[in-house]
């Protein structure tokens, strides 16, 4: 093994320890008053009771999905034996980062808003270094995810002359992928319709209705919306970027043994380890980032965003200088043009964030035109969001085009021919790796938005006085946009890498005739399987648009985002019309309530939206699932090409329109909030509060689940590649 390879259980182990570092720190400040605690109990006792729950759920699925997958591989042989312990191990710890995320989250939140009595600079570093803890534990059990796999599979997987040990061995890392993509749809369904069921129901009573404030403690659906923003955006998307930086980091990997294959044993290992170093250097700029975070009081929303973006932008340029050294280090040919790809995708990740930022955060035109939009009432807040959203979705689209483009010909010298396409797919395999490599300290940025709202609820319920409400609304505010952001950079990053995972699903392919299927010799294009290259497998398998199979692919892909998308939403509806009914129960049949003198069941709501979201969420996530299965059996590898292809396209444009109306719909009603046109209680404030209510399944459920199902049906085509190059209908 390598020496420098060391430095990825290093970069593993600094990230984790900083992590609790940063957990126990917060744990010893001050959680506030005996009503402040209660709360919090509330809250933490209604997440954990959640996920223990999906866990549950996730467990069956699980063990039904790896005893399919051992038939596979033990019993027809067309699938790597390695693989069913991958998926288990995937699965295992994306559940583990979102878990500890959430637990650090639920315990930051009553200290934030009491450190809020003290000063916003208190709450900012405090609620920011909370949110470190999700960051760090995430890229740390992914770098400790590879690189133990990494070494393990180095000691049990055969030496082979012709390059193909490494090609094998990233082959299976890949596949773990699958399993951290099963745990986080489910994570991010789940968690997507519980907590908007909730939010739901609480803005459309609560606030439209009974016209009490948001978070308002008579109300009962406060605290499963409190709790549904820890297991939605907490550890959902724990789990989702936990997929995303691991996906990432292997499909270049093996993008990178396969372009190196012929180029020597000593530069194929650099080329493979290249994505790993990056991401540990990454994540230690992360931890360096996460102490450069601060503020000063009265800031206004631009100086809140310009203190987080300090952190960020710094870690983002140290890797820019540190990526350039280690390809030089690692002597890869043409390092420069390989080290452009990476700034690429560092550049395309500030883009999509800053162009997200610009649509959502209410500092900028386009919200303020939304909330102007209510003076004529509800359904023009709608149609602005709505348009605002379908605007949004054009330069992150046109961003990632030019990724793509630049990535590709830096790593090739700008050389387009078919001999030059493993190097340039190395290239957007590693582009993705740069958007991803400062995670620790982005996922910091996204993480702190929940407990900066849970802390706002806090400080709501407790009662705590103008002057600490108005920081915790800055700080609340501040988090609508860097969870909207956070949104962006999360379905752009899906976009690169599934891309990266297109181009290793072919790698798979080979790997299939060539080590699984034992046919090194078959034919592939007039060219045997152990010598054919990229181009050879996309000619025998027909992929033009002129292949029925193909076409036939790429509509059902396409089909595949807008059944998703609409049975998320309807779930989301579902699930919000049992806690509508309850909460409106509640107010009739519970005496004392309005005058505070009651306390409302919020366990029931907290029931309500468990149960909810547990039965709503299984169709959703097993059609992402079963779909590419199909696919594969029908139309095999050329129907699995045109479907991924339709599915990243389309699903990436919906996901950013989604999110981005969403977090728009929601800032603009914060802008009322803040006294403009009329403040609370206005009718105005009653329009954005309509919007806020649409907008929410858009930003909260079906638009940042569609970046994961982006994700895992290119994974299930690359883990059940052996179904459809062996038994497929056509």
């Amino acid at each position: 093994m390598p020496l420098i390879y060391w430095l990825v259980p290093f970069s593993a182990a600094m990230a984790l320890s900083f992590a609790f570092l940063f957990f126990k720190q917060m744990m010893k400040k001050d959680e506030g008053t005996d009503m402040m605690k209660r709360i919090a109990e509330h809250v933490r006792k209604g997440a954990s009771a959640y996920l223990r729950q999906q866990y549950k759920i996730v467990i069956i699925v699980f063990v039904v999905i790896t005893i399919i997958f051992s038939i596979l591989a033990y019993g027809l042989g067309v699938q790597n034996p390695w693989v069913p312990f991958a998926f288990i191990s995937g699965g295992f710890f994306s559940g583990l980062a979102g878990f500890f995320g959430m637990k650090a989250a639920t315990f930051a939140s009553a200290r934030v808003a009491n450190a809020c009595r003290t000063s916003l600079d208190s709450g900012l570093r405090l609620a920011f270094r909370s949110g470190a803890v999700m960051g760090l534990v995430v890229v740390g059990l992914v770098l400790v995810d590879i690189s133990l796999w990494f070494f393990i599979l180095n000691q049990f997987i055969p030496e082979s002359m012709d390059g193909y040990k490494l090609m094998t061995i990233t082959a299976i890392m890949l596949t773990f992928g699958m399993g951290a993509s099963t745990q986080a749809l489910f994570a991010r369904v789940g968690g997507g319709i519980y907590t908007k069921a909730a939010d739901v129901g609480a803005d459309l009573v609560g606030k439209v209705e009974a016209g009490i404030p948001e978070d308002d403690p008579r109300n009962p659906a406060t605290i499963a919306d409190n709790v549904g923003d820890n297991v939605g955006d907490v550890a959902g998307m724990g789990a989702d970027l936990f997929e995303s930086f691991a996906a990432s980091i292997l499909a270049a990997a093996l993008l990178g043994a396969a372009a190196f294959i012929r180029d020597g044993i000593d530069i194929q290992t650099n080329a493979v380890l290249a994505p790993m170093l990056i991401a540990s250097v990454g994540t230690l700029l992360s931890i360096a980032g996460v102490f450069m975070v601060r503020t000063r009081e009265g800031a206004t929303q631009k100086q809140l965003l310009k203190a987080l973006g300090v952190g960020v932008n710094i870690s983002a340029f140290l890797i820019v200088i540190f990526s350039l050294g280690i390809l030089y280090f690692l002597n890869l040919p043409n390092y420069l043009g390989i080290w452009g790809s990476i700034v690429i995708g560092l550049l395309a990740g500030i883009g999509i964030g800053q162009t997200t930022e610009y649509f959502t955060a209410s500092a900028f035109r386009p919200t303020q035109k939304i909330a102007e939009s209510s003076n004529t009432g509800p359904a023009t807040v709608i149609i602005s969001g709505i348009g605002t959203g379908l605007i949004s979705a054009a330069i992150p689209l046109a961003i990632i085009v030019v990724a793509i483009t630049l990535s590709y010909s830096f790593a090739t010298r700008f050389d387009f021919s078919v001999g030059a396409l493993n190097l340039g797919l190395y290239g957007i395999g590693i582009s993705a790796v740069g958007m991803l490599s400062t995670l620790g300290i982005t996922l910091a940025t996204d993480a702190y938005g929940p407990i900066a709202d849970n802390a706002g609820g806090n400080a709501e319920m407790c009662a705590l006085g103008k002057e600490v409400r108005s920081r915790t609304d800055a700080l609340d505010a501040l988090g609508n946009t860097t969870a909207a952001t956070g949104k962006g950079f999360a379905i752009g990053s899906a976009a690169l890498t599934a891309l990266a995972l297109l181009a290793s699903y072919f790698e798979e392919v080979r790997m299939m005739f060539v080590k699984f299927l034992d046919m090194p010799q078959e034919l592939i294009n007039n060219v045997p399987a152990i010598d054919a290259e990229f181009i050879d497998f996309v000619y025998h398998y027909e992929i033009h648009l002129m292949n029925p199979k193909v076409i036939a692919g790429l509509f059902i892909g396409v089909m595949a985002v807008f059944l998703f998308s609409g049975m998320t939403m309807n779930a989301v509806g579902r699930a919000a019309q049992k806690m509508v009914d309850e909460v409106r129960r509640q107010f009739k049949t519970i005496p004392g309530i309005m005058e505070g003198k009651a306390e409302p069941d919020y366990a029931r709501c907290v029931e309500i939206s468990t149960k909810g979201a547990q039965k709503e969420m299984m169709v959703p996530s097993l059609v992402a699932l079963l779909i590419p299965v199909v696919i594969g059996l029908i139309f095999g590898v050329a129907g699995i090409t045109g479907l991924l292809v339709g599915t990243i396209s389309s699903g990436f444009a919906m996901a950013i329109f989604m999110a981005n109306a969403g977090g728009a719909w929601d800032n603009a009603k914060k802008y009322v909030e803040e006294g403009h046109l009329g403040g609370k209680g206005s009718e105005n404030h009653k329009a954005t509060v309509i919007g806020d209510t649409v907008g929410d399944p858009f930003k909260d459920t079906s638009g940042p689940s569609l970046n994961i199902l982006i994700k895992l049906m290119v994974m299930a085509s690359v883990v059940t590649v052996g179904v459809a190059v062996s038994y497929s209908l056509f």
